[in-house]
């Protein structure tokens, strides 16, 4: 335990109280959740409400681009086999969202916390985490996020000398530097399927090598560190050489990824690997993530791939062509308003699959596959785009905000 701190202060007290009121009123109005900005006004009434709504857990932060969410759940999930847990589940993963997902867990032992990458310092100096999980660092955002090597100096300086347990992937070298300045680091070989952003060293600027499932640095020396913790095909392997299996429901290689490094952190907490890992199997879908729904006669699965490195990792899992596959992008502000990212991903990977494009940027995406030799369809909106695929089941694949339209669209 982190030591029970005071009770809120009587102004901590009305900071909460006022921010769930809000949140209640912006949740009647049909507004969403409310937490964002329920959290922003009990901020405001008290900025160190945060370390406060902490004070009392055994917390553990997750950051990366992808697979923030999912792995934050599977910890969560984890975890309740020592005792209650609190976590933003929903992806509310910024300081306004985080505040509002703690002010709910009085009686929790442990927060499993969501922190967008350009937040991890603050809301680690905030809440004195126990353990923080570092996953992958690639491009995303690129009108408005910070440069991947920037991102990972931020954390590097950020991070140096935290009393934390840093879980960090050995195979991804901006998280490997990234993570370097922290003492107590577990290191867990992940994988990294996307290497695009990581060929030059972000130690020195020299060129990766890259020999099998190695990385090293020819001019400096900074180099792949020894890891404790493995992804071993549908096996974690522990410090100590034993194999778990891995059992989920949720599809692909990097959930297996994803279940290793939150396997790590259980133990962090004492929670063997075969207890973490059976727990994991009750996550079905992550905020819509992965679920399968019936629309116009038709299975759709909701698939969410928000960058260059999600969507390879996305075009993995999906089933083999002929399965008709759904494309939605839009450029709103959540997603970032520029799409040149598109140009980053390989889509003669959907070689063989009918797609329909549709979302905001249709016409964006449509340019794209045109020139990667795709066979494709521009349509209206999701309904035409499911009456042009015969029945069964549809892949659909889609970033932020075009997902959380077609969640709607489905009712999900």
């Amino acid at each position: 335990m982190a030591g029970n701190s005071d009770p809120l202060t009587p102004r901590a007290k009305i900071a909460v109280t006022a921010g769930k009121a809000v949140a209640a009123a912006s949740r009647a109005a049909g507004r969403g959740s409310g937490s964002v900005i329920g959290g922003r006004v009990a901020l405001k009434l008290d900025p160190d409400l945060l370390g406060r709504l902490a004070g009392h857990l055994d917390v553990t932060l997750v950051s990366a681009t992808n697979g923030k969410t999912t792995t934050t759940r599977l910890i969560a999930e984890a975890l309740k086999a020592a005792g209650p847990v609190v976590s933003n589940a929903l992806g509310a993963n910024m300081p306004a969202g985080i505040t509002s997902a703690l002010a709910g867990g009085a009686d929790a032992r442990y927060g499993v916390i969501e922190v967008d990458e350009k937040y991890l310092v603050g809301v680690a100096q905030a809440t004195d985490p126990k353990c923080i999980a570092l996953l992958n660092l690639s491009r995303d955002q690129l009108d408005r996020a910070a440069e991947t090597r920037m991102l990972a100096e931020n954390w590097r300086e950020g991070l140096a000398g935290s009393k934390a347990v840093v879980v960090a992937n050995a195979d991804d070298p901006l998280v490997v530097w990234a993570a370097s300045s922290s003492p107590n680091v577990i290191w867990v070989a992940a994988g990294q399927m996307w290497k695009d952003d990581a060929w030059s060293c972000p130690s020195c600027g020299g060129v990766m090598q890259r020999p099998g499932d190695d990385w090293f640095c020819g001019e400096c020396g900074f180099r792949r560190p020894t890891p404790s913790w493995a992804l071993s095909g549908d096996h974690v392997l522990d410090p100590h050489g034993s194999a778990w299996p891995i059992h989920l429901q949720l599809p692909g290689r990097a959930n297996k990824a994803n279940a290793a490094s939150s396997a790590a952190v259980a133990a962090v907490f004492g929670v063997p690997p075969q207890v973490a890992l059976e727990r994991m199997y009750q996550v079905q879908a992550v905020a819509g993530r992965y679920d399968v729904v019936q629309f116009q006669g038709r299975d759709l699965r909701l698939l969410l791939a928000k960058n260059p490195a999600g969507w390879l990792e996305t075009f993995s899992l999906i089933d083999p062509p002929p399965a008709p596959v759904i494309l939605s992008v839009n450029a709103r502000g959540a997603d970032g308003t520029d799409t040149s990212w598109l140009w980053d991903v390989d889509y003669t990977r959907l070689s063989g699959h009918p797609i329909c494009v549709v979302g905001d940027r249709k016409l964006d995406l449509a340019v794209r596959l045109e020139v990667a030799n795709q066979q494709f369809q521009v349509c209206e909106d999701l309904d035409q785009a499911v009456q042009l695929c015969p029945p069964g089941r549809i892949e659909v694949i889609a970033n932020y905000t075009a997902f959380q339209d077609l969640r709607r669209r489905v009712g999900n």
